[in-house]
């Protein structure tokens, strides 16, 4: 096994390494490097990435154990002991690894120093500087060295926290340096997109590692209020924070780059007095160990799934084994696709603007099925823009009515037909997240629509039942751009604005709502998973990708105004 203990690799040095491995490079399929590895989170990554055949490099300090745990992987596994803080401990890595395989396919930045829950008054600047020294800067650098390594497909994932996105007492560089770690990972995946190289960050709450026993045992933490505090009445396995990690490394996650997850089983979805989940007696089960999988088919009602994006996620469920119900204003198209996916799957013609018919459909499923396991609010009608004295107020209720009105009422029949373990999907728009001045409506139902998701993660946690939001970007479905901020927008002009250059596919939001109602999404409640090829995390940049070679230099208000002049003259 490697062990780099030292600040520098002497020339000498490397070379007795680099011959313990063998005189013939390793060729691996896909690479993964994994910081802290030895820690709790770690671990569990470890075991998650070399589960799924990928050959896992552990990276972690000295006398921590990595190297063992490298070892009892066996080959071609390594463990590596350095401190990911110490630049040239950092470039010497990267010299070692580049000699051993062809190339690294995936970086997960999990090392990190934990709160010391000292006073403002009572921290020393060195320990700030230390704090940051590992939090922010370790993953930057190593981020940088392993990216030399990457061809187009690799990936990079930043543990990050929910204490970067909250404020906190005692909390000083920790909180500071994973809000860093967040606005970095956004910059990253902005440059490193014409490369192929993504980057993301997951965001944790609380998760019951040896860090958190710690703080407990010294009486700076009250796990108790915690999981009072928490909708879903847990804290996090270590496991349900690597298998994000694991989707947001993946191909699945193709059209994801930038995006930060948040898994907090709803933390940051409560916002009263008191508690959002009952006080329990005892440490819930769910907490200790993964719930044995329940393998039967589910029940997935999919409104708005006869076409484009909607119909893709009703295909992703179908090929899994579940029974899928197309609801849809559509019914002829709901028809033919229920016939193309086979027998078992139904169609029904559903405007979900209707009261009576949305009641009418759950009532039939309850009574056709007993309950029904997952619930996805498939898209309803875009945005077109126009000048602002000639949108009627008529027509702003009207698209009101359709994505978010009628998106509250599909919600509400669903949540009744749901039992424990039920997940409810909401599809909004990254492209919302920057409303424009001609374009009301569709900033304000993605407004809506994230804060339902939130509202009912709170309501309908303690419950069992989960709910997320994935929010897509330009997506090309059949017939034009789908999901977008400017309907009929110049193709040139989006893929200026996108950091991967492109539109993504209907089949890449299917892939992120299918993960989101999965087992493997256990600890997501009331979190936003933005399917955007990088838009929201350019938004004040400029031409955030490279066309033949050249990066626009206009601001991206100019090109849209411009491009609303071209389309409304």
């Amino acid at each position: 096994m490697i062990r780099l203990r030292h600040r520098a690799f002497p020339a000498a040095s490397a070379r007795a390494v680099s011959a313990r491995l063998g005189a013939s490079p390793v060729q691996p399929g896909r690479v993964v490097i994994i910081t802290g590895a030895a820690g709790g989170i770690g671990r569990a990554l470890v075991e998650t990435f070399a589960a799924n055949r990928d050959i896992v490099v552990a990276v972690d300090l000295p006398d921590s154990g990595v190297i063992e745990l490298g070892r009892n992987l066996g080959p071609p596994h390594l463990g590596l002991e350095f401190d990911v803080s110490r630049e040239d401990d950092v470039v010497a890595c990267r010299t070692l690894l580049e000699k051993q395989f062809s190339q690294i396919g995936v970086l997960v930045n999990n090392a990190g120093i934990g709160p010391t829950m000292a006073a403002t008054v009572d921290t020393p600047v060195a320990d700030f500087q230390r704090t940051f020294a590992v939090n922010l800067m370790g993953p930057y650098s190593l981020a940088c060295e392993t990216a030399k390594l990457m061809k187009p497909g690799g990936a990079i994932v930043n543990v990050a926290s929910l204490a970067g996105l909250l404020g906190n007492p005692k909390r000083n560089g920790y909180a500071a340096s994973k809000a860093a770690l967040i606005s970095i990972t956004k910059s990253l995946a902005c440059g490193w997109a014409s490369r192929g190289i993504r980057v993301t960050a997951v965001a944790p709450g609380y998760v019951r590692t040896p860090m958190i026993a710690k703080l407990e045992r010294a009486g700076k933490l009250d796990v108790s209020a915690i999981r009072r505090r928490v909708p879903i009445g847990r804290l996090a396995r270590p496991d349900e924070i690597a298998r994000v990690v694991h989707f947001l490394a993946s191909a699945q996650a193709s059209y994801i780059t930038g995006s930060t997850l948040l898994v907090d089983g709803g933390w940051m979805s409560f916002n009263q007095p008191g508690g959002a989940h009952p006080g329990q007696d005892s440490t819930p089960s769910a907490e200790l160990l993964r719930p044995v999988e329940n393998t039967d088919a589910r029940t997935v009602v999919v409104m708005g799934g006869a076409n484009g994006i909607g119909a893709a996620i009703a295909r992703r469920f179908a090929a899994n084994g579940d029974t899928v119900v197309i609801a849809d204003g559509d019914g002829d198209a709901a028809t033919k696709l229920a016939g193309l996916l086979g027998n078992k799957h139904l169609a029904r013609r559903v405007d979900r603007t209707v009261e009576p018919e949305v009641v009418a459909l759950f009532k039939e499923l309850r009574e056709r099925f007993g309950h029904i396991d997952v619930f996805v609010n498939g898209p309803g009608m875009n945005d077109t823009l126009g000048p602002d004295l000639e949108r009627a107020s008529a027509v702003l209720k009207h698209i009101l009515d359709v994505n978010l009105t009628g998106a509250f009422t599909c919600v509400r029949e669903a949540a009744v037909s749901m039992r424990p373990g039920s997940v409810i999907v909401n599809l909004g728009s990254s492209c919302g997240r920057l409303p424009l001045a001609t374009s009301h409506a569709h900033g304000a139902y993605n407004a809506g629509i994230d804060m339902l998701t939130r509202c009912m993660a709170a309501e309908f946690g303690p419950l069992g039942i989960r709910t997320a939001t994935v929010a897509p970007g330009h997506i090309r479905a059949p017939g034009g751009i789908q999901e977008e901020t400017v309907t009929g927008m110049n193709p040139t002009s989006l893929r200026l604005e996108i950091p991967l250059g492109r539109a993504g596919a209907p089949e890449e939001v299917a892939e992120a709502a299918y993960f989101l109602a999965s087992s493997d999404a256990s600890y997501i409640n009331g979190s936003t998973l933005h399917v955007d090829g990088g838009w929201t995390s350019s938004k004040d940049a400029g031409g955030a990708s490279e066309i033949d070679g050249t990066v626009s230099l206009d601001s991206r208000w100019r090109r849209l105004i411009e491009t609303q002049r071209l389309l409304f003259p």
